[in-house]
């Protein structure tokens, strides 16, 4: 019977054990969220066990190292972007939404100077979060850009690989804007630049090209070099027809602007004329 109760009295405390680990390490986790999103990875770790209310020794029971602990709050926000995009996946007005969650994206980003230094880092290929994290994020930010393109309201040449760069370009942008610049006003620049138009730049191609090939300037597939004379621009009479249009509709496009430019200055200077008189 003794006995027993000492395996009962045993067992209790080590679930109260595992209780109290289970609480510091949410509480590391808090503190390291709220200290990298001041101070970014230069942040001492006994700054967060200090706000942790804990020592260092815990600290390093739960997390190998300060990078470790880093990549799993990082990892945090990631996840949190991703639940984020597939709740909105089937959202309503496709187009509205895909602007709003990179707008958000990019103004929760650049409060938190740990997830932007980790960001930047992941770029140059200094960092790597989690691999399934990244892919679970690319994956999700790939349907909202996909039904975006179908409802035509963003241009069909962007990839999500465009989109990220996008990101953390704003990102830099946004960090490094004046202290008489607008919040969000370089991040609305960015979106105009995927919105879907007839009046848009067009984009060179993105294509791994091989050995001695150059891009076709209409399709972007590979085009063999020529090896005599000058250099082919296209990998077919299809796309050098399609180009010769291209190039008829946009002389046509500039004849008509040029025209209603001319009949704006003529009405402007009646108007001109009339208030002279007068």
């Amino acid at each position: 019977m003794a006995q027993r109760r000492n395996t009962s009295a045993s067992g209790s405390g080590t679930a109260s054990l595992r209780a109290d680990a289970r609480r510091n390490r949410v509480l590391v986790l808090q503190a390291a969220r709220s200290a990298f999103e001041e101070a970014g990875l230069a942040v001492p770790l006994g700054e967060i066990a200090r706000r942790a209310g804990v020592g260092t020794g815990t600290v390093y029971r739960h997390f190998a190292s300060k990078e470790a602990l880093f990549r799993a709050t990082v990892v945090d926000r990631v996840r949190l972007f991703t639940d984020s995009a597939r709740e909105l996946a089937e959202a309503d007005d496709p187009g509205a939404v895909f602007f709003r969650y990179l707008a958000a994206v990019v103004r929760l980003s650049v409060r938190n100077k740990g997830l932007c230094d980790a960001l930047e880092a992941s770029a140059e290929g200094r960092f790597e979060p989690s691999p399934a994290v990244e892919k679970d994020f690319r994956e999700a930010l790939a349907v909202l850009l996909a039904r975006a393109q179908q409802a035509g309201a963003v241009r069909r040449d962007v990839t999500v690989e465009d989109v990220l760069g996008l990101l953390l370009g704003c990102l830099s942008m946004e960090q490094r804007q004046g202290p008489d610049g607008a919040p969000g006003r370089l991040t609305a620049l960015m979106c105009d630049s995927l919105r879907a138009g007839r009046r848009v730049t067009k984009l060179p191609p993105r294509v791994a090209q091989r050995r001695n090939e150059t891009g076709c300037a209409a399709c972007g597939g590979p085009v063999p070099s020529a090896r005599t004379g000058r250099p082919a621009r296209y990998c077919g009479a299809a796309c050098r027809q399609k180009a010769h249009r291209e190039r008829a509709r946009a002389r046509a496009e500039a004849g008509s602007e040029l025209v209603l430019e001319a009949s704006e200055l003529v009405r402007e200077a009646s108007e001109l004329v009339l208030e002279t008189e007068v």
